[in-house]
């Protein structure tokens, strides 16, 4: 008999924590386990599902939209949230939930106890309080990881580094499992650099545009370097500020901003893989950086100097994620 796994994710755009979703979901030995997954749209309040929900689709796998996750906070939106989430879970019997980002492992935590569900796994990718705010505000970002940690039966975290703040919860469990990438397959680059001049060295990134990103870092740095070209591939919150921050410093000829593309097609367009981030958990670009033999430059943050001390990528491998993930259920 199938295991009903009901994975919870709050925004359905394409980043690490969706393709972490996404890859258990169409990775679990189907005579086992059914999932489903419940998902918000791409951010702003009202906002459609996005690529996530698209490739589940695609993937055969179904998905429940839930409407009111949206990524600012709203006590009307999260109360409506939780009794979305409650209901769900009340009809759906899952025998697993599975929570992943902040938001749905605290408001998914309690609807699932409350839902009477028996096994509760929230993976923490990369801890909120972690986050470049004033103390009061991570001193409160504490507090609700340390309650969404007890909710919850089991905590994954993806490096050593998260896991280290975990058992400084007392009655947390807590397991590591690295992030698993698959094989993959790499397009010659030649058409990020067909926006350079020749032989520009070009430092190019992928990811999300948002704070915790930090690509202005890489604007910034340009500014300051005439010899300086960067590659930005991604979308989200902060393009506007990072458009007119190029366009303010006549930068439009040495930084180009890609929009969202494969990270297949544009790494190996790179001289230089940049992963400017203020915060991580084990951030699979880096990874995906490593295969494609691109040398790398990046912030000491979360699970980042796991990723580059580590000589073996078997370390990392997508099947041995599915399977340490799967016994957990």
């Amino acid at each position: 008999m199938q295991e009903k796994v009901l994975y919870v994710i709050t925004k359905s755009n394409w980043g690490g924590a969706q393709q972490y979703v996404f890859d258990l979901a169409a990775g679990l030995p189907k005579e086992r386990f059914k999932p489903v997954v419940a998902l918000g749209g791409a951010g702003e309040a009202g906002a459609k599902a996005g690529l996530l929900a698209q490739k589940l689709e695609g993937a055969g796998i179904r998905t429940i939209f839930v409407r009111s996750f949206m990524r600012d906070i709203s006590l009307m939106k999260e109360f409506s949230a939780f009794s979305e989430l409650l209901h769900i879970f009340k009809n759906e019997k899952p025998d697993v939930v599975h929570l992943n980002s902040s938001k749905a492992g605290a408001l998914g935590g309690l609807a699932a106890r409350l839902a009477g569900v028996r096994k509760i796994i929230f993976t923490a990718h990369g801890w909120p309080f972690r986050e470049n705010r004033s103390p009061f505000s991570r001193g409160l970002l504490w507090l609700a990881s340390y309650a969404t940690g007890l909710l919850a039966t089991t905590v994954v975290c993806v490096s050593d580094f998260d896991l280290a703040q975990a058992r400084a919860m007392p009655g947390v469990r807590a397991v590591r499992i690295y992030n698993g990438v698959g094989e993959a397959e790499f397009a010659s680059g030649e058409s990020v650099r067909a926006l350079f001049p020749a032989g520009a060295r070009i430092t190019g990134t992928v990811g999300e545009l948002n704070r915790n990103k930090n690509q202005i870092a890489l604007v910034e740095a340009a500014r300051k370097d005439p010899d300086m070209f960067v590659a930005i591939a991604g979308e989200g919150e902060l393009r506007g500020m990072l458009e007119q921050k190029i366009k303010e410093y006549k930068l439009e000829g040495r930084v180009k901003l890609l929009g969202f593309v494969p990270y297949g097609q544009v790494m190996k367009g790179f001289d230089v893989f940049a992963l400017p981030s203020l915060k991580e958990g084990l951030p699979y670009v880096l990874i995906q950086a490593r295969q494609a033999g691109v040398p790398i430059e990046a912030n000491r943050t979360g699970g980042v100097v796991e990723i580059l001390d580590v000589k073996d990528l078997d370390e990392f491998k997508l099947e041995k994620m599915i399977s340490k993930t799967a016994a957990l259920y």
